[in-house]
């Protein structure tokens, strides 16, 4: 064994700043917490090159006094707590005091602030080591902290910092929950000469998801109900029907007005969720559970986003409840539109009780490729809607693909028919062959995209009418990295304001373009994704759930499947089809 020794104060200091500020994010957090327990009424921030360059934040709270102003950066120093006991009736955001330590062992910070009661002053701390300390002209109450050169002194931490266009992605992650629980905050980010939120306080917390989010008012549903005898208060902001993601993204969850992350709490809304929506896409919420302090714990994670509940069984059966009534009973109608396209075959407007279901009970409309006329359902090119069910491989199923006689099997294969409208039957000599419609269908649109991309030949159609979709500010980032790369998926789209763009044409094979737009806009690092990447998420938004086939189509689907290069699975590696043998049934009702 080494010989033991204590570890120098700056490599002390390096380590515990890497517990609380691993990226340009994280800062942002820990300043803008500390405005907010400041009282300030307006925050602006402000960063270059993401934060690697500066980050700054100027605020209007109450100020740091002169006397206080030293002990600040000081590790364990903290205005918030004076003993353990303060932690069971815990108001503020911060209480550690690490926060202003880690980030001056770290970085360059200047800090100028001024209270009520004195003048100005201002403060340089370099690497963990305090530069100065003089008098600042000030003209009001508040605090103004730049912190530059972020990671100087830790070139490793430094190196492993995503592009831009990622952190950003991270900055809004961590910006807009305060800017939803906090409508009275007057709230400002910009990035370089970028303005990417501009939000005045608004008087409620409906109308400031619609400015942050640009959600329309109509599709949030509002609800604040208290249970006094157990002290809990849930205020919910719901989206109904007409609010679908490809991601988690609209969805957040506050305890005590500080935003958390519980996956208890997060499942079961969206299990309530389950109820209107169909597989694969996500509701928006925003929840705000207020309680006594004491009966909740924040202090289990170093950045505390994490938090532990004492009656976290009681307060999940009140959250299902509060949700299933709003959405069943509370909620509008589906409104589903499309977009006016010239599509080169003769279709029909869907008829009014099509276009508008109700959430409750209501049957989903026909996808773009499909119209109702006199009673009947007819099709083009089948467009089929369904999203994955995990498939057990038990023992007596053949993974398509496995066998070499499973494609001449499925080449003679005869349809009989189909279960849920999710998966088609076939048989083929002493085999029952069934297909995932929906895997097999994104096979299909995946390899046929694909081919036109790689022959850069993709086959567009103009919309007669631009489509106006607008975007999240972690959207409009996406968009701008992502334009050029859009186009050449046969997306063009263009800037229609400040928080719109518009699509101006669609690759023939894709439909419903709007949640395909949303689902190559949403998340990961887009920037650095590949052309097959890319066309897996646009086939994928574009295949929806729940179409019924008759034999015909159901026919031709497995015609095109078997002319596939690869058939065995869909494009993100689950199967297409599955065999049920002859002697997997004899067994199953004991036949020897």
């Amino acid at each position: 064994m080494n010989s033991v020794r204590v570890l120098a104060p700056d490599v002390i200091a390096k380590i515990a700043a890497g517990e609380a500020v691993d990226r340009p994010a994280a800062v942002v957090k820990e300043l803008l917490e500390n405005a907010l327990d400041a009282g300030a009424t307006s925050v602006e921030i402000h960063l270059k090159e993401a934060g690697r360059e500066l980050i700054r934040i100027k605020d209007n709270g109450s100020g740091i006094s002169r006397e206080n102003l030293e002990k600040i950066f000081q590790r364990h120093a903290t205005s918030k707590i004076a003993g353990i006991e303060d932690l069971e009736k815990l108001r503020s955001m911060g209480f550690r005091g690490e926060a202003l330590y880690s980030i001056a062992a770290v970085s360059d910070v200047t800090l100028a602030t001024r209270t009520a009661q004195e003048d100005g002053w201002q403060i340089h701390w370099r690497g963990g080591a305090r530069q100065n300390l003089q008098p600042a002209a000030l003209g009001q109450a508040g605090t103004d902290i730049q912190v530059a050169e972020l990671f100087f002194n830790t070139p490793a931490r430094r190196k492993f910092l995503k592009n831009n266009a990622s952190e950003m992605h991270q900055v809004l992650n961590v910006v807009l929950p305060y800017a939803l629980i906090y409508p009275h905050l007057r709230l400002v980010l910009t990035h370089g000469e970028r303005t990417l939120l501009d939000l005045k306080p608004s008087p409620s917390a409906v109308d400031r998801a619609c400015a942050a989010l640009n959600v329309a008012m109509e599709h949030w549903l509002q609800t604040d109900q208290e249970y006094v005898e157990e002290k809990i208060r849930i205020k919910m902001v719901l989206g109904d029907i007409n609010i679908q993601r490809p991601r988690r993204d609209l969805q957040f969850i506050f305890v005590n007005d500080r935003p958390v992350e519980n996956k208890n709490l997060q499942f079961n809304l969206n299990d309530i969720y389950k109820l209107i929506l169909p597989p694969g896409v996500y509701g928006a919420f925003i929840v705000n559970i207020l309680l006594d302090p004491a009966d909740v714990d924040v202090n289990i994670h170093p950045t505390k986003r994490e938090v532990r509940l004492k009656n976290e069984a009681r307060i999940i059966s009140l959250l299902r409840r509060m949700t299933e009534y709003q959405l069943m009973h509370k909620g509008n109608p589906k409104h589903v539109s499309f977009p006016n396209a010239s599509v080169g075959h003769d279709t029909k407007m869907l008829s009014d009780s099509c276009v508008r279901r109700v959430a409750e009970g209501g049957a989903s409309p026909p996808s773009a490729g499909f119209y109702e006329h006199g009673g009947e359902t007819r099709g083009q090119d089948p467009t089929l809607l369904n999203t994955y069910n995990d498939t057990e491989e038990m023992r007596d199923f053949q993974l398509f693909g496995q066998d070499n006689t499973l494609r001449s099997k499925f080449a003679g294969a005869r349809y009989v028919g189909a279960f849920l409208q999710k998966f088609l039957i076939f048989e083929a000599g002493q085999s029952l062959l069934i297909v995932d419609q929906h895997a097999a269908q994104e096979r299909i649109m995946f390899e046929k995209f694909k081919n036109q991309i790689d022959r850069a030949g993709v086959e567009t159609q103009p919309l007669l009418h631009p489509l106006p979709v607008k975007l999240t500010p972690q959207e409009k980032i996406a968009w701008e990295e992502l334009r050029e790369k859009l186009t050449a998926l046969g997306i063009e789209t263009t800037q229609f304001d400040d928080d719109t763009i518009a699509v101006q044409t669609q690759p023939l094979l894709l439909k419903n373009i709007e949640a395909v737009v949303r689902a190559l806009l949403a998340g990961g690092d887009v920037p650095r994704m590949d052309r097959d990447a890319l066309a897996r998420r646009a086939c994928k938004a574009s295949v929806v759930a729940g179409d019924k086939l008759d034999a015909s189509q159901a026919d031709y689907q497995r015609r095109q499947l078997l002319e596939c290069q690869d058939p065995f699975s869909c494009p993100h590696g689950r199967p297409t089809l599955i065999e049920v043998t002859q002697d997997f049934l004899d067994r199953q009702f004991l036949r020897s």
